[in-house]
């Protein structure tokens, strides 16, 4: 059954997972794995089509350019947000904020995420740590 604000519907990550671009599929593949990486016990679960992640309460979620939010696409390749962003020390302006004042979040592309994932995954263990 598909939203009114989306045109696809998922049962399971796996057929996230599938309905992805290749190149969405390798940015979001590791994005995973620094977050399971990070966190072995966190859990998975899709929530407006896309992969949100849980440790005790909804911290991370990953949301790819091709399940569009609404019709009109605000952003390119892949979205991994933090629902509580604000609560994190980002003295560097690391995380964009947008027009939000509670999850921020950082856009990869095939190009950055390879030349960001350490960096990437320090915040994301600043993060776990304020948990």
């Amino acid at each position: 059954m598909n939203s009114k604000i989306q045109s696809v519907s998922f049962r399971n990550v796996d057929e996230f997972l599938d309905y992805l671009t290749v190149d969405e599929l390798k940015i979001v593949k590791l994005l995973r794995n620094i977050i399971f990486g990070g966190s072995p016990h966190s859990t998975e679960k899709l929530s407006y089509n896309v992969p949100f992640y849980k440790i005790n309460k909804t911290i991370f979620y990953i949301w790819p350019t091709s399940i569009m939010r609404g019709k009109t696409k605000s952003y390119e390749f892949v979205r991994h947000g933090f629902t509580s962003g604000y609560l994190m020390q980002d003295e560097l302006n690391y995380l964009d904020k947008g027009n939000r004042k509670i999850a921020y979040y950082r856009d990869f592309s095939e190009m950055n995420i390879f030349k960001e994932q350490s960096q990437h995954k320090i915040k994301l263990s600043a993060h776990w740590v304020r948990l």
